[in-house]
């Protein structure tokens, strides 16, 4: 007699909510072990290089800003930090720190609405935030607050909180006076005491036992954490100029995936993001940060996916207080910003999108017309990773765990990278299959 076909066992999420953009993920067991994964990102392409080609290269920053609302800044200053290049001049002094203010904004909204609205929930067995917050709301009150804070420097400095309008080439159509920074201090500074006290609620959550085994990509700068500046690193032993980030990093296109797949030549997948960040600059965190990182646990770097929530916060504390250090120091420049000049050529920049590591580069024509762009967000850069550590959680639990379980462990895994799939607030569909 013929063995039996083995049963099969698939379970859909539907809308698996708290994921920045739309996609999918499938695994496959045969017992407690994988088969197949496949985080599907089915978004149709938007094409923003194609877009930029044929435009003003003074276009780009207000360009790439409709990339991404949650994380706009970070496509800007790559764009213009690239562009400068180009042009070869270099935006430091009051402007340059008035753009790092900027990015602290980004950095404070951006994990604080991750934190606390998209990721917590997770460890409390909640749906979302709402439901978080019938047994936990002074600590979702708190990350509302964080989070206004962060928008605070991005509606002054950006002229707006979501796709900011006041960066350009050189510099900013605008700075503000002393007297329009000053009022943000009070709430920058409730926003870093209340920072820190999340940061101890969240050190008391319970951790998953799990750690993965990539090769950890961030920019590295001698002098500050980086943010927006610095060489591409890895805890491998990278070490590049970002000139030359194309020929080391590879992507490529996968058959479930309208996202490009990302590896390191000659060394396989990589991750991008705060852990990466963490375990390369860990010992250039500020006074105040480096504290609080140990006091939650962080001693050193970690590679359990699921602590990453610890890490943002870290982050958050960090740039609330670079932020409130560049407004002690600031005094307004004589000029908005530089006039560079066009000229032919090709130019490279990455910054530390919250997210990870974003690179772009662009080819100008004499006249400062874009020839060709290419942009590398970090979830596209992070997706083989990502893919790669379900594995990891997926058999480390798959004994212990029913299918129900399982699949919300799953979901969790992949809000540990908080992956932005539309540049990425929900997933579709869920399918798990089991095979004895």
């Amino acid at each position: 007699m013929s063995e039996p076909e083995p049963e099969v066992k698939t379970i859909h999420v539907e809308a698996l909510a708290r994921v920045e953009g739309e996609g999918a993920l499938r695994v496959r067991l045969r017992g407690d072990k994988v088969e197949d994964v496949q985080l599907e990102i089915y978004e149709p392409p938007r094409f923003f290089e194609a877009l930029l080609a044929g435009r003003s290269w003074l276009e780009a920053p207000d360009i790439t800003a409709r990339i991404c609302g949650i994380c706009p800044v970070a496509y800007q200053m790559s764009a213009v930090h690239a562009l400068e290049q180009v042009a070869g001049v270099e935006v430091d002094g009051q402007l340059g720190a008035l753009r790092r203010l900027l990015y602290c904004g980004e950095w404070i909204e951006s994990h604080a609405l991750h934190v606390f609205m998209l990721h917590a929930p997770d460890f409390f067995g909640c749906a979302d935030a709402i439901e978080l917050a019938k047994t936990q709301r002074v600590w979702v009150e708190k990350g509302l607050r964080i989070r206004r804070a962060g928008n605070a420097i991005l509606a002054l400095l950006g002229g707006r909180a979501i796709h900011p309008i006041n960066v350009r080439v050189g510099g900013f159509y605008r700075t503000p006076t002393r007297a329009e920074l000053e009022p943000l201090v009070p709430q920058l500074t409730g926003a870093r005491d209340e920072a820190l006290e999340s940061l101890e609620w969240l050190s008391g959550l319970d951790f998953p036992e799990v750690e993965g085994d990539w090769e950890l990509v961030a920019l590295v700068h001698p002098d500050e954490y980086p943010m927006i500046r610095g060489r591409l690193g890895s805890t491998h032993g990278l070490d590049l100029h970002v000139d030359d980030f194309e020929e080391h990093l590879i992507e490529a296109h996968v058959e479930h995936s309208t996202a490009l797949h990302a590896t390191l030549a000659g060394r396989g997948p990589y991750l991008t993001g705060p852990l990466a960040r963490f375990a390369l600059n860990h010992e250039r965190l500020g006074p105040l940060a480096a504290d609080a990182a140990r006091r939650a646990g962080l001693r050193g770097p970690t590679r359990n996916p699921f602590r990453s929530i610890l890490v943002r916060m870290v982050e958050v504390v960090q740039a609330l207080d670079d932020a409130l250090g560049v407004i002690a120091g600031y005094v307004q420049p004589p000029r908005p910003h530089l006039d560079p000049a066009p000229r032919a050529g090709i130019g490279r920049a990455a910054t530390e999108a919250p997210r990870g590591t974003l690179l772009h580069r662009y080819e100008l024509d004499a006249a400062g017309t874009i020839l060709t762009a290419r942009i590398m967000p970090p979830t596209s850069q992070n997706q083989p990773s990502i893919e790669a550590d379900l594995v990891r959680v997926v058999e480390a639990f798959a004994g212990e765990l029913d299918d129900a379980a399982l699949t919300w462990r799953c979901e969790q895994a992949v809000r540990n990278h908080d992956p932005c799939i539309s540049c990425a607030t929900h997933f579709l569909k869920l399918e798990l299959e089991r095979l004895p």
